[in-house]
């Protein structure tokens, strides 16, 4: 299993910007697909982003194209999430995940997909 901690989070306002980290341990961190999620109060959690094990192929929620960009160092074992243009809607606890399963080749993702999750960092953009 890949143990993973995710930092980066904090108050940002509407328009602005933030760069999430998750640090990755235990197993090979480069031979899994990684993702994004995030949870709103009262709400359930959702995909943000993912990106293959090589780092070739993203995928991302329609809510964020074109605004956050996922992307791995697999030297340094961590993976990021660049968020600009950031909106009150973005307010959410946001967890990284590690796929349940080594080189294995998604065309989507969900929840289900990911065995190793981290404990979350807060993203709140304020109006």
């Amino acid at each position: 299993q890949v143990q993973l901690v995710e930092s980066g989070g904090g108050l940002v306002q509407a328009g602005g910007s933030l760069r999430l980290s998750c640090a990755a341990s235990g197993r090979t961190f480069s031979s899994y697909n990684m993702g994004w999620f995030r949870q709103a109060p009262r709400k359930e959690r959702e995909f943000v982003a993912a990106i293959s094990w090589s780092g070739i192929r993203t995928y991302y929620a329609d809510s964020v194209k074109g605004r956050f960009t996922i992307s791995r160092d697999n030297a340094k074992n961590t993976m990021y999430l660049q968020m600009n243009s950031l909106k009150p809607e973005d307010t959410a606890v946001y967890y990284c995940a590690a796929d349940r399963f080594e080189y294995y080749r998604r065309t989507s993702y969900s929840a289900d997909d990911f065995g190793s999750w981290g404990q979350g960092t807060q993203v709140t953009v304020s109006s």
